[in-house]
């Protein structure tokens, strides 16, 4: 598979998340779309090690290392402030972390030295979940902690290999609902999170949350921050969007 330069705009973006950020985090704690479990679980391991979790790609991916250390302690720390808000909570010393951490945070963060938890999406809950659970971890943020969800603004695989198989008209109408539901003011951004699914066509764009829920996570915790649009694609024919929160 060839992808040119399919995937260029949105490499320079992550390439500028690190250098735009106020001042380097201490850790960062990471959502991904790609670790989903029945309850919450977080990654404790020391030194995690890649899971490449994707088929059909070039040797050489493979191959990709990011060294990036773990924390245990923090991963206490998470551990506990989920238990203490009444959700049932896990450690997994061994779990790596997947393609939806290292492969944008080798473009992100490219010296690998921040250390990095990763953080499961448990299968249970819905946006209104994710947004607490989002809460339940802001505290985070005042240790100079990172809080990061990974995932992609549109993600129906399906079409998206499949040139013209919807129109890029209903990916932009729902990236732009999604661009005014974050930029809005942080008591109605919450409520039109909670209920993307009234979204234009939401459900297209999304046949399974996954990848769109580390979003409402981040949202969660960024509290009464302001969010916004930070990058605008156009891949593969479908509307892509980063956003923001602080």
């Amino acid at each position: 598979m060839e992808w040119g330069t399919t995937w260029d705009h949105m490499a320079a973006y992550l390439r500028s998340v690190g250098p735009s950020l106020p001042r380097r985090p201490d850790a960062i704690v990471v959502m991904s779309g790609h670790w989903e479990t029945s309850d919450m679980v977080v990654g404790s391991a020391a030194h995690p090690s890649l899971i490449y979790d994707y088929s059909g790609f070039p040797p050489h991916t493979y191959q990709l290392e990011y060294p990036v250390p773990g924390a245990p302690s923090i991963a206490g720390k998470i551990r506990d402030l989920v238990r203490n808000n009444g959700m049932a909570c896990t450690e997994n010393a061994t779990r790596g972390l997947d393609h939806g951490v290292f492969i944008p945070f080798m473009l992100a963060f490219p010296d690998a030295d921040i250390p990095v938890v990763e953080i499961s999406l448990p299968g249970a809950l819905d946006a209104a979940g994710v947004l607490k659970l989002g809460e339940m971890l802001a505290p985070l943020r005042d240790e100079n902690i990172l809080i990061v969800g990974t995932g992609m603004t549109y993600h129906n695989m399906r079409y998206l290999m499949r040139s013209g198989a919807v129109s890029d008209a209903r990916s932009v109408a729902f990236d732009t609902w999604l661009q005014q539901a974050v930029e809005a003011p942080p008591a109605r951004r919450t409520q039109s999170l909670l209920d993307w699914e009234q979204a234009p066509f939401a459900r297209e764009c999304h046949p399974q949350p996954e990848h769109l829920l580390p979003l409402m996570f981040a949202a969660g915790a960024a509290g009464t921050d302001a969010g916004y649009r930070d990058y605008s694609d156009i891949v593969m024919g479908k509307a892509l969007s980063g956003f923001r929160f602080g």
